[in-house]
Order: C-alpha cells, then sequence, then structure tokens
C-alpha cells in the first residue's frame, strides 16, 4: 500500500499540478493539508473519476485536511479530540482496509505556531498535546495507526538548510521539538528517517527568495507510525521534484509504503 502526505497549498490553485501527480505517482491513499476550500467546495470528482473515495474536512480560504483513498475507507471521523471549541479544520481520520491489516489514518495539518510568543504559538504547543493524548489513546487500543502530514516541526539542525535562521522561529523552537519528541517517545517510528539518514533532505521550500534553486529548504512533512505500522514499512522517501513543476505547492509529497 502506497500512502502519500502532500500539502497542497490551496485546492484551487493545485487543480491541474495534483491529478497529474496522481497519474504519475499512482499512491493508494493521499493525504492532504491546506486545501483551503469548504467540504461542498472541494472538486471531488477530479478525484472520484480516478478511482478515489474522497473525504474532506474544510473551512472557508484556511486550513482544511482530506483523504483520498483507491481502497475503502471505515469510521471517518473530523476534528482531533480534547477541544469542542477548537473550529480549525486541522485532523482527520480514517481506517483504511488493505489486503492483509486495517490502519487507523491520522491526517494533520499542525499549527504554524508564529509569532513567537503570543496566542498562536500558545495554541500549537496545546494542539500537540492534544496529539499526544490521541497517540497514546491509539496506542492503548492497540489498533495500527500512523498519523501523517504537515507538522509544521523541523526535527532536527540537518532537517534545515540554514538552521541558525530558525532557531527562535516556531518551528524549531526546543519547546515545539520538545513536544514533538514527547510523542515520538511514545514508541512512534518516524518513516523518512528510517530510509535515509541523509542531511539536505526536504520537503518544503519557500516561493520568496530562490529558495527551490538554492536549496534552501526545510524537512516539515512527517509520517510517524505505530510499532505495527513500524513493523510493515517496505519503504520510505520524498518526491521531491514535484517542486520543480508547473505551479507548484511550496511543499511536496512525503511517502510510504507498506506491506499491508
Amino acid at each position: 500500500m502506497k500512502i502519500a502526505t502532500f500539502n497542497i497549498n490551496g485546492i484551487k490553485a493545485r487543480a491541474q499540478a495534483l491529478p497529474d501527480w496522481l497519474d504519475d505517482f499512482q499512491p493508494d491513499v493521499v493525504l492532504l493539508q491546506e486545501i483551503k476550500s469548504v467540504d461542498e467546495g472541494f472538486p471531488r470528482e477530479l478525484f472520484e473519476e480516478r478511482g478515489y473515495n474522497v473525504e474532506v474536512h474544510g473551512q472557508k480560504s484556511f486550513n482544511g485536511v482530506g483523504i483520498l483513498s483507491k481502497l475503502p475507507l471505515e469510521e471517518v471521523t473530523r476534528g482531533l479530540p480534547g477541544d469542542d471549541e477548537d473550529e480549525q479544520a486541522r485532523w482527520i481520520e480514517a481506517t483504511v482496509v488493505g489486503e492483509h491489516e486495517a490502519v487507523r489514518l491520522c491526517g494533520l495539518y499542525l499549527p504554524n505556531g508564529n509569532p513567537v510568543p503570543g496566542p498562536k504559538y500558545e495554541y500549537k504547543l496545546a494542539w500537540m498535546a492534544r496529539m499526544q493524548a490521541r497517540a497514546e489513546a491509539l496506542l492503548a487500543e492497540e489498533m495500527p495507526f500512523l498519523m501523517a502530514g504537515d507538522y509544521n516541526i523541523i526535527p532536527q539542525a540537518e532537517d534545515a538548510a540554514r538552521p541558525d535562521a530558525w532557531r527562535e522561529d516556531a518551528l524549531f523552537r526546543l519547546e515545539s521539538r520538545e513536544a514533538y519528541r514527547r510523542i515520538l517517545n511514545l514508541g512512534l517510528t518516524e518513516a523518512f528517517r528510517t530510509r535515509d539518514p541523509r542531511p539536505g533532505q526536504y520537503s518544503f521550500w519557500d516561493y520568496q527568495a530562490g529558495a527551490w534553486n538554492r536549496n534552501d529548504g526545510i524537512r516539515i512533512d512527517h509520517f510517524l507510525m505505530s510499532p505495527a505500522v513500524a513493523d510493515m514499512l517496505t519503504d520510505a522517501g520524498i518526491d521531491r521534484d514535484v517542486r520543480g513543476r508547473e505551479k507548484p505547492s511550496d511543499h511536496v509529497p512525503v511517502w510510504v509504503e507498506l506491506a499491508a
């Protein structure tokens, strides 16, 4: 089973690039972030005609997450538990049924958190605490699961071309990385680094200042897997060449292959 995560930075802007990539890459499942569309405004037919089931959790102009799946999706839920007043569309879950295993998919768009200090950073850390609680609950249920998406977290210095430029940024501040590490230390595995330990591997390049041409990137899109899913992992990678295509997102797809 080939599963990808892709922050598309707006479905309207990526109405051609996303279907083109799907046709080339042929993933079984894609977790989307920043669809920037209400549910009824999402062009489902573009994906349904390619054989995908479509589930979205959107909001107008901002955020928004979704799942495209060629395999059946069950028990779809929207919203990260733990705060009934949180109206931001950043979390979607569904169970995908493979040939051998069922896996709980958690698609996420973690808050950016800037500027620091301030309420946006407090929201980020509180959101990560809720995410940790959700991971603990899924581990207690012994349900194989993965949590994938735009984490807005640079885990280590080698995940940024210029780490010193990010020291006080919400993506790389010590408190952010500690919150990420607490989730990882529950016993989860970050997929990409099990396959590729090299520095210089990024998933995001800003549109500004020629970042792509200079490879001035950061790695902020991740797959965290429960122990059962980590055992299913056969490969993982970053589809970096997508950034050089026509009308690209500032993120590129990150993917895993599971024997599921």
